[in-house]
């Protein structure tokens, strides 16, 4: 069937079609309303069209299908753009995510799923709320990291050692697609909403599971931040010179396990679509980061040698790295095959003959010779300020970057060219913030507010008819 039916005046949108029925959501002024068609006897329903079984739903109970169907209907406050000015809406529409965060890795994990069109209710601390809050103040009061992680969210605050809230939260995850969670492992089992639990219930129901380590293993309950999974990982030992390792300086560690998470949950949504069924998924830092780290795992095969530090440069291939100019500035350039540094040789340093030595044949030479390479780079670029070296490298056809620090990123002219700034709206007033990188084309950006906490308790007690 094509992607919306009509029936009655109601136009609603297929989410996904199984062996055994359908989901499908539409519009009704403020709120999405879902509807779950799920065949409970007969024959399976593939290559079927749920639109006689709306056609007759909708026409009176006389007129309800004799197969036998469970119909199940949710009203959610939308959060996204209307229908109509949508086409086929975001990809995510009518999917619900209740989400147990805190720090980095959950909420990027579930600020992703929002940009896609989620409904995102985060759960916090009543008062204080997700400790990444109070990190520090650069943006209008507001954490840079927390800022960052949660538009377009929907902020509850229970005090989950109150039974009372405790019950609340398991009301509002029956009626979820997903549930996302990264608190300390066995935190959710201690509470009745581990996957166990929560399977038997809502067999429909997607668990994922974020930790440092996993739910198994001998570091299971291993405290786990960004900076020690970095560690863990190994990769301080590739990282920074010999005797000065380095951390990044952004959170990977975070940011790789909320991205697995996030790509884990689209592929569950999927599988569900086929199956009906939810599953748990188990995400781990170190895991994550693991997989980040496998191209310096396999060069250190069977006992090798691994990658050297080598600061910013690379370990492997030279000249590739950031090179001093004159002026004080620092240009970054490389190469990666030999007619790139011959042309780098003529065009460039204009020495055709640097590209001859024998010392500097080959990219393991160049690489094993680099401290003398590096000093008749240096010596012609140092004529020359920054910008004029990046001229030379352009006109040249070789790979070439700036170094930029923060203001030159914010100012960037290609971000500017793309149009990828716009405003989200905050507790504390508008900022800038960039789009999502890759949304797809004709589709509308999702940029919702970031909440304050529990600024959508009253809202969401009243959908879901809970007594306070």
């Amino acid at each position: 069937m094509s992607k919306s039916t009509c029936t009655q005046g109601r136009r609603y949108i297929l989410l996904y079609a199984t062996a055994m029925g359908w989901r499908l959501v539409r519009r009704v002024g403020p709120y999405s309303e879902v509807l779950l068609l799920h065949k409970t006897k007969g024959s399976p329903l593939l290559g079927k069209s749920p639109r006689p079984i709306l056609y007759n739903l909708f026409r009176g109970p006389q007129y309800s299908p004799r197969c036998g169907f469970r119909v199940e209907t949710c009203r959610l406050q939308s959060t996204t753009t209307s229908l109509e000015n949508t086409k086929d809406d975001l990809p995510l529409s009518g999917i619900t995510v209740v989400s147990l965060e805190q720090a980095i890795a959950g909420p990027f994990c579930t600020r992703q799923l929002a940009d896609l069109g989620a409904r995102v209710i985060k759960v916090e601390r009543p008062g204080q709320g997700d400790f990444n809050r109070h990190h520090d103040q650069r943006v209008k009061g507001m954490c840079s990291h927390f800022v960052w992680t949660n538009r377009s969210k929907e902020s509850l605050a229970l005090d989950l050692k109150q039974s009372g809230d405790l019950d609340a939260l398991k009301k509002i995850v029956a009626k979820a697609d997903v549930f996302v969670q990264n608190l300390a492992p066995g935190a959710t089992e201690r509470m009745g909403l581990g996957y166990e639990a929560l399977k038997e219930k809502h067999p429909g129901l997607i668990v994922c599971d974020i930790s440092g380590y996993g739910s198994t293993g001998p570091y299971r309950n291993k405290k786990a931040y960004d900076l020690l999974i970095q560690a863990e990982s190994g990769f301080l030992s590739i990282s920074g010179s010999p005797s000065q390792p380095a951390k990044a300086g952004n959170s990977i560690a975070d940011i790789a396990a909320g991205t697995t998470a996030f790509n884990n949950i689209l592929a569950a949504i999927i599988q569900r679509g086929k199956t009906g069924k939810g599953c748990r998924l188990d995400v781990s830092m170190l895991e994550s980061m693991a997989e980040w780290m496998t191209f310096p795992l396999y060069y250190s095969y069977e006992g090798a040698p691994p990658p050297v530090q080598a600061g910013a440069e690379h370990a492997s291939i030279y000249p590739y790295g950031p090179f001093q100019t004159g002026g004080d500035g620092t240009v970054m350039l490389g190469m990666q095959n030999e007619r790139e540094w011959g042309i780098f040789c003529r065009d460039v340093l204009q020495k055709a003959a640097v590209a001859n030595d024998d010392r500097f044949a080959t990219t393991s030479l160049r690489s094993k010779n680099r401290k003398e390479l590096r000093a008749i780079i240096e010596e012609v670029f140092s004529a020359y300020e920054a910008d004029d070296v990046l001229e030379k490298l352009q006109t040249a056809g070789v790979a070439n970057a700036k170094v930029n620090d923060m203001a030159g990123l914010w100012a960037h002219p290609q971000l500017k060219a793309r149009d990828r700034w716009t405003v989200v709206d905050s507790p504390n007033g508008r900022i800038p913030a960039l789009k999502p990188a890759g949304a797809a084309e004709g589709l509308p950006v999702r940029m919702d507010p970031i909440p304050a906490v529990g600024e959508h308790n009253q809202a969401i007690f009243k959908e879901f008819a809970i007594q306070r």
